[in-house]
């Protein structure tokens, strides 16, 4: 139960992080990859929160699931947003090593997430 906390918690700091780049990325005036950062890195804590929720363990799962595979979007559109220059060194540093820590938990919780025949 702690490792859902400690994800939950995560989540939502990383989604408003991504909230605030959305803004600044919209300020430099980019909004193709923006947008898709805001939708993928906000996903994260939705899909967490929904796993939270969930009414069995493959459910939980399931969205635990859909979390991971979030997260590894979101580091795809952070590595694109810094070889195209619209965000420095120090900016993507920052902001990946987070969502990697959050890719690191979600690939923890799915792989140690047993389902039993009648979950």
């Amino acid at each position: 139960m702690e490792k859902r906390s400690i994800i939950k918690n995560k989540s939502e700091n990383f989604a408003i992080r991504i909230i605030k780049l959305y803004k600044y990325l919209n300020s430099k005036s980019e909004y193709v990859l923006s947008k898709q950062i805001l939708r993928s890195g906000t996903s994260i804590g939705a899909n967490v929160n929904e796993a939270l929720c969930g009414i069995s363990r493959k459910d939980f799962l399931s969205k635990m699931y859909i979390a991971y595979k979030e997260a590894v979007e979101t580091i795809y559109w952070l590595e694109l947003l810094y070889k195209t220059d619209y965000i420095n060194n120090d900016e993507y540093m920052s902001i990946s090593i987070e969502a990697k820590e959050i890719y690191k938990i979600l690939s923890s919780i799915t792989k140690t997430t047993k389902i039993t025949p009648n979950s």
